[in-house]
């Protein structure tokens, strides 16, 4: 999919971007692989594991519609992975999270507009879908342009689409690490937001190659969401802990007793692949796309009316040995 072109990640030494650099460069053959970011520090620890000649390393912000331009001069594909991410954070400082996550990906449609850039993949979240807090308000706006940018193209060959996945497990700030390390501690309990709290769970290699396969399977202006398990945060606990009781404190601010990907309100647009579903665009594009059929001939089918895809009602649950593979794995 890469061999041969140019790929720039904005947010790039996050742990998506790190994961996704590792991959590309164990998998395929790029001519360039863009680091787009605003941390020095970063860039600079990123850069002594991942030092292929391949690999450039740009000082920038998504808030810098010039900067942006700059950098995606002669790049095929772009991963926009850059946003504030924590919910108490966007909460706190609403301002600075509409800066970086909404005008921050108008600015990336843009500068990829301007560039001629032939694909964008934009990160999204499952907080985007019916959300009650800022960050996930802010991510289903920038779902919305990403999706609407798909009008903008005229004849240009730039083509965006939107990838919607849950908790990453063992990512910063995520509850699995975050147990660890009070039972480490030698904590007495875990504390617990709800006994019947559920969450979707996905590995960063799952999220990496989910976003590579997208960008095969896309026509533009879909949303793609994989099939993932869902796990209840009192069964987490309970693998991890099996001897600590649970402290039940109550579900914080701007937190969904579950996660959902596929709102019921979207059910008329949304059509099931074996191993993904994909909300297709709610208005026309100057481009037809069968979306039902994706760009690896691979064929969807209509949900019925009313579906919802959820962390409650999945039908994928994940057992005790398996989230302890994963955690194993991560080496956390």
């Amino acid at each position: 999919m890469f061999d041969g072109k140019t790929v720039l990640i904005t947010g790039g030494t996050g742990s998506f971007g790190k994961k996704f650099i590792e991959h590309v460069l164990a998998e395929q053959k790029p001519k360039k692989l863009i680091v787009y970011s605003r941390d020095e520090l970063k860039q600079f620890e990123m850069s002594q594991t991942f030092n292929a000649p391949c690999m450039r390393y740009f000082i920038g912000d998504v808030r810098d519609c010039e900067r942006l331009q700059q950098a995606m001069d002669d790049v095929d594909y772009v991963v926009h992975a850059a946003a504030l991410k924590q919910v108490p954070a966007a909460e706190y400082n609403p301002f600075e999270a509409i800066k970086t996550n909404i005008h921050g990906a108008q600015n990336v449609v843009q500068a990829a507009l301007a560039t001629g850039v032939e694909k964008v993949v934009a990160l999204s979240t499952d907080k985007a879908a019916n959300p009650v807090n800022l960050y996930g308000a802010t991510k289903l706006a920038s779902d919305k342009l990403f999706v609407a940018a798909n009008n903008m193209v005229g004849s240009r060959p730039t083509r965006f689409s939107v990838v919607r996945y849950g908790n990453v497990v063992g990512s910063r700030g995520s509850v699995i690490p975050f147990f660890l390390k009070l039972i480490r501690e030698g904590a007495t309990s875990l504390p617990i937001t709800h006994t019947e709290m559920t969450r979707f769970m996905i590995t960063l290699d799952q999220g990496v190659q989910f976003v590579m396969d997208s960008f095969a399977r896309m026509h533009g202006g879909e949303i793609f969401v994989p099939k993932i398990p869902s796990m209840k945060v009192t069964d987490l606990a309970a693998a991890l802990a099996p001897d600590l009781p649970h402290d039940i404190i109550g579900i914080r601010p701007g937190e969904k007793l579950h996660e959902i990907m596929c709102p019921a309100d979207d059910s008329h647009l949304t059509i099931e692949f074996e191993d993904h579903y994909v909300i297709k665009p709610s208005i026309s594009f100057g481009f037809r796309a069968d979306f039902e059929t994706n760009r690896n001939g691979e064929r969807g089918t209509p949900v019925g009316e009313g579906f919802s895809y959820s962390s409650g009602n999945n039908t994928d649950w994940l057992t005790d040995r398996e989230l302890l593979q994963m955690v194993e794995d991560l080496h956390l």
